[in-house]
C-alpha cells in the first residue's frame, strides 16, 4: 500500500490521479491533498478519500474549506506556502504527486525530497527553474523521481532497458495546439475562448495556452535536459497533431523506440506512481486502422517564437530559465484577462528575458528573487502597454 500526498488535487492531473486511487482501493491510500482556491472540489475530495491533512492557498480559504466540511471530519487544514510544505513532507507520506501549476510547485517539491520522498512529477517549472538543484537532491537523498508529463513518461518507458551512453537524439512530440494551420495573419484576432480549444488533450487553461503557443513544449526541453542529463542540441521538437506518439529515443544505431497511446493522461499518471508495475486501466489502445495515418513535421518557430526563447534560456542556463517561466505565467494571465492580445505573449517574455543579466550556478534564493524580478517586469511592461 503506498500512501500519497498530491499537491495540486483538483486541478487535471491531480483530479485524475484521484480516480486511479478510487480504482485501486488496494494499493494506495492518500494522506495529505492540497489546492489553491477551489475549495468546493478539496471539500468533496477530502470528505471522499479522508486524508489527514489538506492544504489551501490563505487563511479564508482554509476557513471556507472548514465549513464545507461535516464538523466530525477528522483532518487538519493548512494553509500558504507554509502549509504546502508541510503536506509535502507529511511523515506517513511514501509519494508526492507534483501537480501544481507554475512555480509555486517548486519549494514544495524541494521539501519533499529533503524528507525522503519519492516524486511523480507534473510540474515541470519545478525543473525548468531550478533543475541542477533538484537533480543534486535526488541524487543526494537516493529517493526516485518518476516524470508524470505524458512526453516525459514516454521517454523514460523508451528508455527502459537501453542504456543512457546509446542515445543518439530525445524527439518531443507536440500535437501543434488549436493553431498549427492557422494563418499567422489572423494570430493577432485570436482570443481566450480560441485558444483553449485544444484539439486533442484535456488540460487546465494555463498549460492549454502553453500549449497553443508552443511554450509547453520548450518548458519540456528544458525539463528533458535535467530529467535525462542530455544536452539541448540533442533534444528536437516534432509536431505530430495526432497525439498517439507520445514521444521518442533515436538510438546510436539509428533505432527509434516510441511509445503510443490515446492521448489520455491517466496512463501516465498511473505509470508514476505503480512504477515498475503497470495497473490495469480502463483506457483503450489506439485504433491504428481508424486512425489510418500517423504524421510528423517540424515547428513552425516563425509562427511559434516561444519555443526559441525557451532553447535560448535553457541553453544560457543560471537564473534566466526561472525568468523565462516567470514571464510566461504573467504573460499567459494576461491574456486569459483579456489584457493582453494573443500575439503579445511572446514580446512580454522576450522584453523580460533582454532586460535580465542573468545569473551562472544559481542558488534557491537567486532563482527564486529573479522568480519575483521577472513577474514585476513582465507585469510594469503590460500596464505601459494598457496605458
Amino acid at each position: 500500500m503506498k500512501s500519497l500526498s498530491i499537491l495540486g488535487a483538483t486541478g487535471s492531473i491531480g483530479s485524475s490521479a484521484l480516480e486511479i486511487v478510487r480504482q485501486f482501493p488496494d494499493r494506495f491510500t492518500v494522506n495529505a491533498l492540497t489546492a489553491k482556491t477551489n475549495v468546493a472540489v478539496l471539500a468533496r475530495q477530502v470528505v471522499q478519500f479522508t486524508p489527514r491533512l489538506a492544504a489551501v492557498y490563505d487563511a479564508d480559504h482554509a476557513r471556507q474549506l472548514k465549513a464545507l466540511l461535516p464538523p466530525t471530519m477528522d483532518v487538519e487544514i493548512v494553509f500558504g506556502e507554509a502549509g504546502y510544505v508541510e503536506a509535502a513532507t507529511c511523515p506517513d507520506t511514501d509519494m508526492v504527486l507534483g501537480a501544481m501549476v507554475g512555480s509555486a510547485g517548486l519549494v514544495p517539491t524541494l521539501a519533499a525530497i529533503d524528507a525522503g520522498k519519492d516524486i511523480a512529477l507534473a510540474n515541470k517549472e519545478t525543473l525548468v527553474m531550478a533543475g541542477d538543484i533538484v537533480m543534486a537532491k535526488i541524487a543526494g537523498r537516493g529517493v526516485k523521481l518518476m516524470p508524470v508529463d505524458s512526453e516525459h513518461s514516454a521517454i523514460y518507458q523508451s528508455l527502459a532497458g537501453h542504456s543512457h551512453n546509446g542515445i543518439r537524439e530525445i524527439l518531443l512530440t507536440a500535437s501543434g495546439g488549436p493553431f498549427l494551420k492557422w494563418p499567422a495573419g489572423e494570430f493577432s484576432a485570436i482570443t481566450p475562448k480560441d485558444a483553449l480549444r485544444h484539439p486533442n488533450w484535456s488540460m487546465g487553461s494555463k498549460i492549454t495556452i502553453d500549449s497553443a503557443t508552443l511554450m509547453n513544449k520548450g518548458l519540456e526541453v528544458i525539463e528533458a535536459r535535467w530529467l535525462f542529463n542530455i544536452d539541448f542540441h540533442r533534444i528536437k521538437v516534432v509536431v505530430h497533431p495526432q497525439s498517439i506518439v507520445h514521444s521518442m529515443v533515436t538510438y546510436e544505431d539509428g533505432a527509434v523506440i516510441a511509445q503510443m497511446g490515446i492521448p489520455d493522461m491517466k496512463g501516465a499518471i498511473a505509470y508514476g506512481l505503480s512504477h515498475p508495475r503497470r495497473l490495469p486501466l480502463d483506457v483503450p489502445s489506439p485504433d491504428f486502422a481508424h486512425i489510418g495515418q500517423l504524421t510528423f513535421e517540424d515547428p513552425d518557430l516563425e509562427r511559434f517564437p516561444c519555443l526559441t526563447l525557451a532553447y535560448r534560456a535553457g541553453e544560457q542556463g543560471g537564473t534566466l530559465p526561472a525568468v523565462l517561466n516567470a514571464a510566461n505565467e504573467v504573460a499567459v494571465s494576461a491574456f486569459l484577462d483579456n489584457r493582453l492580445p494573443f500575439t503579445g505573449i511572446y514580446p512580454i517574455i522576450d522584453q523580460t528575458l533582454n532586460h535580465h543579466s542573468g545569473e551562472d550556478g544559481a542558488d534557491l534564493g537567486q532563482i527564486i528573487e529573479a522568480d519575483r524580478w521577472a513577474r514585476e517586469t513582465a507585469l510594469s511592461l503590460i500596464r505601459r502597454q494598457e496605458r
